[in-house]
């Protein structure tokens, strides 16, 4: 594959818009917990003011994520966007007003994080089923993918850094009204998208359309077994990881150091991003699972050695790891599951994925309390690769090759 074929999605206009808008909300994104969260410690709200916001924000995308998947699917998917950047807009310059002038509580800033969730509930189904309708090249749809994950990426590492300069330097209520034009910036892109309209089919209840979403889940083994395995996986992760990680890393190289591990992961994500572009697989998920396999191995050099040079290495292949699972995911999703039921099945992806997570980041700390710190790491290290290879191990997951995606379907609302 030459490098032109990989950047052949570009040349399609509504992608480019695409990218461009969904990466800018995405870095808006990035940049939310830092301003919030100084937002809230400058009120006064102090650790538990925090965790209340931080709270009110996932308790309602979680809630509502099912929600989300069914409006996806049942209106056009860059209205939903259009409508839910500009609710996400209109929120955070309200609460970058009220720090501002003075009058900001944890109870108000709960509300409006409580809207942000409900708002991220139904974005992020929407975001998961774009591309079939905007490159109908299906060949092109890994390459596609990739380069919408290069976007992600970027946004995730230069976000939370621009946040914490908007912070020290203009203060948390202006950070907020940054944040806000992200939000902005990004519907006004997304109003740019042309897609041809289709005729839709009368709406069925909101139970029926779950129901019939759930049907599409679970009729597919690969799919729901993958869910069921980064339900543990990422539930592992966050305990040993993004929990345990930074106590090993305050007691031996320091946080500068940790800064330099996860940025080296985020380089490894680029270097996955580049071998996507570049390559196909005729058996994604087998890649895609010996890649997330892949991340056990940073937690395992965590808890055995902590050494940042050794560790920064293990991170790189870490990130390109989790890139090869997240790309060939979400292009074996589009490419075998219907398009008009994408964004519910993606939403009960994320639901059964992340719904975990908190319990990984709520036990992690007494466990490493129970028998030692490291133990606890090194344990779940070793977990994470036993399920990861078991999972790749399933006939279903192992056996599906890439395919070839059904026709979008005449009653798909664009």
């Amino acid at each position: 594959m030459t490098w032109e074929d990989s950047f052949r999605p570009f040349a399609n206009s509504g992608f480019r818009y695409f990218i461009v808008g969904r990466t800018v909300m995405l870095f808006g994104n990035a940049m939310a917990p830092v301003a919030v969260a100084f937002a809230v410690l400058h009120i006064g709200g102090g650790p538990s003011g925090l965790g209340l916001v931080l709270a009110a924000r996932s308790i309602p995308q979680v809630v509502f994520l099912l929600f989300g998947g069914v409006i996806a699917d049942r209106f056009a998917r860059h209205h939903v966007l259009i409508v839910a950047g500009t609710l996400s807009g209109v929120a955070q310059a309200g609460a970058a007003a009220l720090v501002i002038s003075g009058n900001a509580t944890v109870a108000g800033l709960m509300v409006i994080e409580a809207i942000q969730g409900i708002v991220a509930a139904f974005t992020f189904p929407a975001m998961q089923a774009m591309v079939p309708l905007l490159i109908p090249e299906r060949d092109q749809w890994q390459q596609a993918n990739a380069l919408a994950a290069a976007g992600r990426t970027m946004a995730f590492m230069v976000g939370p850094a621009v946040g914490g300069i908007l912070v020290a330097t203009v203060g948390a209520g202006w950070g907020l009204g940054a944040n806000a034009m992200t939000y902005l910036v990004g519907a006004a892109v997304f109003a740019r998208l042309r897609l041809a309209s289709r005729h839709r089919a009368a709406p069925m209840s909101m139970i029926r359309e779950l129901s019939q979403g759930w049907s599409e889940f679970v009729s597919r083994t690969w799919v729901w077994v993958v869910v069921l395995a980064f339900g543990v996986l990422n539930a592992i992760h966050a305990g040993a990881w993004f929990t345990l990680g930074p106590v090993i890393a305050d007691s031996t190289f320091g946080p500068d150091g940790w800064g330099l591990v996860l940025a080296a992961e985020g380089a490894g994500a680029m270097v996955g991003i580049v071998l996507l572009l570049r390559l196909r697989w005729r058996h994604p998920m087998r890649v895609g699972m010996l890649g997330a396999a892949v991340l056990a191995l940073p937690m395992a050099v965590l808890g055995w050695s902590p050494g940042v040079l050794i560790l920064a290495l293990a991170a790189l292949l870490a990130g390109v790891g989790l890139e090869l699972f997240s790309v060939n995911w979400e292009t074996s999703l589009q490419q075998h599951v219907p398009i008009d039921r994408l964004s519910r099945v993606a939403s009960y992806d994320a639901l059964g994925s992340f719904v975990a997570l908190p319990v990984g980041q709520v036990i992690a700390g007494p466990l490493a309390g129970l028998v030692d710190v490291r133990r606890v790491v090194i344990g779940g290290a070793i977990l994470y690769a036993v399920v990861a290879v078991a999972t790749m191990a399933v006939p279903a997951v192992w056996r599906l090759t890439a395919g070839t995606a059904e026709p979008v379907p005449e009653n798909v609302p664009t």
